[in-house]
């Protein structure tokens, strides 16, 4: 009876070192959010720039950044709410506002031209902030850093998002596709 056991104990001296080693490392597997953020409509947030074009008005036509309260400040009309919003609805509030007494039915086009930055850091060659573009992995924003250091991780990352209003942080393959504002963090392996 007391070799029976002896395969459980080890089986659960084992699980409980796995335990012990995923507490001390902190794994957090990416929430659902993650992914389904990847597929969402861009929303804006402050240091992106947008270029509204306003059809037949050269004057009103220019770049316009989203400042530290989440607004642009676009001329005749004021500050117009870009924090948490499409390119389409600033589009609606833009036009909204100008066919208020201003211009009779103006046609407004809205495009991101600058997309907020990101941040790498851990064990990489150049930890900072690097310019986003669009269709970036993780991995090819590690290279952008200078690459891996030789202590690096290189299986995956920790990726902390702004997510609804929320910060969000988990665990990605370098594979994975990041957003404008993401804080890549690339840990040091064990062995």
């Amino acid at each position: 009876m007391r070799y029976c056991l002896r395969p459980v104990v080890n089986v659960l001296v084992a699980g409980a070192a796995l335990v012990a080693v995923s507490a001390c490392t902190g794994y957090r597997p990416a929430p659902p959010a993650f992914h389904a953020a990847i597929g969402q409509p861009y929303v804006l947030d402050a240091g992106d720039a947008v270029r509204v074009t306003v059809f037949n008005q050269l004057d009103l036509t220019n770049s316009y950044a989203v400042d530290q309260s989440g607004y642009i400040s676009f001329p005749l009309i004021g500050a117009v709410a870009a924090r948490g919003r499409t390119v389409h609805q600033i589009e609606s509030a833009i036009a909204g506002k100008l066919g208020n007494g201003f211009l009779r039915n103006p046609d407004v086009s809205v495009e991101v031209e600058r997309y907020r930055p990101i941040y790498v850091m851990g064990e990489v060659g150049a930890a900072g902030q690097y310019s986003y573009v669009p269709g970036m992995t993780v991995q090819s924003a590690i290279a952008s850093a200078g690459g891996f250091t030789p202590r690096a991780n290189q299986a995956n990352a920790d990726i902390t998002r702004h997510i609804n209003g929320e910060v969000m942080t988990g665990r990605v393959l370098i594979s994975d596709p990041i957003l404008p504002g993401d804080t890549i963090y690339v840990r040091e392996r064990l062995f």
